[in-house]
C-alpha cells in the first residue's frame, strides 16, 4: 500500500538489471536510494537520488549515470515520464490510475491503512511524564505526556512492540520535602496551628511544596490516622509514613490527571522498589565487575576557582569511555548512592526485562543529563542498546495573548487539569503536538478555541465534519447507492480527473510513507503537518466546487461521478481519523 515503497523497490530492479548487463558494477549499496514526493509538485510525482548516491561507487558522473537510469525508468509499469534535474536527480510522473489504486488501499484497509511492518516486532520501550509525586500535573507534564503518548500509538503503527512505562521517582529527597509539607498541613487540619504557621514553617524548611492540593492529603490523612503523628518531633518517626501516603494520594491524582487527558500506561515502576530490591547494588556491581567503575577525583565543577574545591575520593563511572564528556559518580564521599546510580539501576532493569531499544520523554531542564544515561547504557547492554531521550520545551500559558495567572489550587503553576477543563482534552493533544517537542509552545486559549485556518486543530477536525456532511446529504440524494467502503471501492474512480483530485489522492498515498518516517525518527508532529496540509486541500476542493457547479461532490444527475466523488472524500476522512487516532484524538462528525 506504499506506493513510494513500490517505487523504491522497481528502481532497484533497473539497477539491478543494469548491474546484471555489466553496465554497473557489482556490490552497489542501494541502501540510501530513495524514492520520494519532490519538493516542487512540477517537477513531478516521484523524486529519486539513486544517481547522485550510487555515482562515486559505480564510478560514472551523476548525470551519466542519471541518463542512463532514466531510459530503463521510462519503461517501468505506471512511470510515464522520465527526466533527469540539476546535478543528477530524476524526477518521474506516473500514470493516474496508480494515485486511483491508492485509494481503493485506503478504502480496502480502512483505519488500519498507514500501518506498517517497519519495526518487524522489535520490543521498545517508551518512557514518559514520570513527574515527581509531589503534587499534581502542570502544562509541562501535559506536553510530555502527550508526545510520549503519542509517540508510543505511532511507533505501535509503524509495527514496533511498544511498551509505555512511567517511572515514580519516589525515593529522593523531593518526597521528603514534600512529606514535611503535608506535615504543617496536617497540624493545621487537626487546628494546632494557624495558615500563618503553616507558611511560617514551609518557608524555613525551604520547601517548594505548599500549594492548596495538600489540604485535601492533610484531610485524608487525619481521617485515617487521627493526631497519631502530632506529638512527635523525630522526623524519622513521622517521614516515612507521611511520604508513603502522600506518593500514594499523589500517584492517584497523577494517574486521574492522565485519565482525563486520555494517556495510558503499561507499567508503572517505582525507584524506591529498585532501591528496596537492592538493584542500585547490583547494577553497580555489575559495571564494577565489568571494570566500569573506580575510586577517583572529580574535576572541579563548571565557574568555581581551584581554591574553592575540595577534591574528595568518590566512586566514579568510566562515562568517557561511552561517549560522556566527563566520568560521573556514582556513589558519594558519605558511602551514599548518587541520583545517577538510581537511574543506572533503572535502566538495567529495563534491560534486564529484554528492552534493548529504548526511549525516554524528558523536560528541557534534564539535558544535561542526557549524555550520562546514554553511556551508562552503552555501559550496560556492551553498546548493543539504544537510547533516545526526547526533550520537551517550556509550554506557556496564554489568553489573547496575555500570560493565564498561577492555579489557585498548586500556587505556582497552571495544572494538567486547569487545561483540560478550559478546552477539552482533544484540543491540548493536538496543540501539544503541532510542533517539534524541542521547540518552545504557545498555548493561547483563545487562538486554540478560533474557528479559522490559523487553528490547526479546527481546520484539520472541519475538514473531516464536511466531509461526513457530504455523506448525509448523499444518503438523501442517492438513497439505494451503496455507499460503504466496499462499495466505494468499486466505483468508477476514472471519473476522478482534476488536478485537485489527482493532487489529494498523491497525498493520501503518501500517508503510509509518513507513518513509517516519522516513526522511524520519532517524531509525531510530522503528522499534524501532514494533516493540516491534506485538511487544505480537501477544503481547497470544496472551494472549487462551490464556485464550479461541475465539481461539487455531488451531482444529482450523475451518480458515477457523485460516487467516484465520495470515495476520495472518505478516503480523507479515514485518513484524517487514522492520524487523529494517533494523537489520541477523536475525530469530530460535525462543527458546532
Amino acid at each position: 500500500m506504499n506506493i513510494f515503497a513500490t517505487l523504491k523497490t522497481r528502481i532497484e530492479a533497473v539497477i539491478g538489471a543494469l548491474i546484471a548487463e555489466g553496465l554497473l558494477p557489482h556490490g552497489l549499496d542501494t541502501s540510501k536510494v530513495s524514492a520520494e514526493p519532490p519538493r516542487e509538485a512540477s517537477h513531478g510525482d516521484v523524486a529519486t537520488n539513486a544517481a547522485m548516491v550510487l555515482a562515486k561507487p559505480a564510478g560514472k558522473p551523476p548525470k551519466e549515470l542519471a541518463a542512463l537510469l532514466v531510459e530503463r525508468l521510462k519503461k517501468v509499469p505506471d512511470v510515464t515520464e522520465a527526466s533527469v534535474a540539476g546535478p543528477g536527480f530524476i524526477n518521474l510522473k506516473l500514470a493516474d490510475e496508480i494515485w486511483r489504486s491508492g485509494l481503493r488501499d485506503v478504502l480496502a484497509a480502512g483505519s488500519s491503512y498507514g500501518d506498517s511492518t517497519a519495526g518487524k516486532g522489535e520490543k521498545i520501550n517508551v518512557e514518559y511524564v514520570s513527574a515527581n509525586p509531589t503534587g499534581p500535573m502542570h502544562v509541562g507534564h501535559a506536553r510530555g505526556a502527550v508526545v510520549g503518548d503519542a509517540l508510543a500509538r505511532l511507533l505501535a503503527k509503524a509495527g514496533f512492540a511498544v511498551t509505555k512505562e512511567y517511572y515514580i521517582n519516589d525515593a529522593g529527597g523531593q518526597v521528603d520535602h514534600v512529606a514535611r509539607a503535608l506535615r504543617a498541613r496536617y497540624l493545621q487540619a487537626l487546628g494546632k496551628i494557624t495558615e500563618d504557621n503553616v507558611q511560617g514553617l514551609l518557608a524555613r524548611k525551604e520547601i517548594m511544596y505548599g500549594g492548596d492540593y495538600l489540604v485535601p492529603v492533610a484531610t485524608a490523612l487525619v481521617a485515617r490516622d487521627g493526631d497519631k503523628w502530632a506529638a512527635s518531633t523525630d522526623e524519622k518517626v513521622w517521614i516515612p509514613p507521611l511520604r508513603d501516603f502522600t506518593v500514594a494520594y499523589m500517584m492517584k491524582m497523577v494517574k486521574e490527571d492522565l485519565a482525563a487527558l486520555g494517556v495510558q500506561h503499561d507499567i508503572f515502576s517505582s525507584e524506591k522498589a529498585l532501591v528496596d530490591a537492592g538493584k542500585v547494588d547490583n547494577a553497580l556491581k555489575f559495571l564494577a565487575d565489568s571494570g566500569l567503575t573506580y575510586t577517583g577525583l572529580l574535576e572541579p565543577p563548571k565557574g568555581k576557582a581551584p581554591d574553592d574545591w575540595e577534591p574528595r575520593p568518590q566512586l566514579l563511572f568510566k562515562a568517557t569511555d561511552f561517549g560522556d564528556e566527563v566520568d560521573r559518580p556514582v556513589k558519594k564521599s558519605d558511602g551514599s548512592w548518587t541520583y545517577f546510580a538510581g537511574d543506572i539501576a533503572y535502566h538495567k532493569d529495563k534491560v534486564d526485562r529484554g528492552f534493548n531499544n529504548l526511549v525516554n520523554v524528558w523536560g528541557a531542564d534534564h539535558g544535561g543529563y542526557v549524555k550520562r544515561v546514554q553511556a551508562a547504557l552503552k555501559a550496560l547492554t556492551d553498546n548493543k542498546g539504544a537510547l533516545d531521550v526526547q526533550l520537551c520545551q517550556m509550554v506557556r500559558v496564554l489568553n489573547n495573548g496575555e500570560p493565564v495567572k498561577m492555579s489557585k489550587r498548586a500556587g505556582t503553576f497552571v495544572t494538567l487539569r486547569d487545561l483540560i477543563d478550559e478546552v477539552g482534552k482533544d484540543v491540548v493533544r493536538f496543540i501539544m503536538l503541532t510542533r517539534k517537542n524541542d521547540a518552545p509552545l504557545d498555548f493561547d486559549y483563545a487562538k486554540v478555541m478560533e474557528k479559522s485556518r490559523e487553528n490547526p486543530v479546527f481546520y484539520v477536525q472541519y475538514a473531516h465534519a464536511r466531509g461526513r456532511s457530504v455523506f448525509r446529504h448523499a444518503k438523501e440524494m442517492f438513497p439505494t447507492a451503496d455507499l460503504s467502503d466496499a462499495g466505494l471501492a468499486k466505483a468508477d474512480l476514472a471519473r476522478l480527473t482534476d488536478p485537485d483530485e489527482i493532487g489529494v489522492l498523491r497525498a493520501l498515498a503518501n500517508w503510509p510513507r509518513t507513518i513509517e518516517g516519522a516513526a522511524l525518527v520519532h517524531e509525531p508532529h510530522r503528522l499534524a503537518t501532514y494533516m493540516y496540509d491534506l485538511a487544505a486541500q480537501f477544503h481547497g476542493l470544496w472551494n472549487k466546487g462551490n464556485d464550479a457547479t461541475e465539481l461539487r461532490f455531488l451531482q444529482a444527475g450523475d451518480q458515477s461521478v457523485s460516487c467516484a466523488r465520495l470515495a476520495l472524500v472518505r478516503g480523507v476522512g479515514l485518513v484524517i481519523a487514522s492520524g487523529l487516532a494517533v494523537f489520541g484524538v477523536e475525530p469530530v462528525e460535525e462543527m458546532r
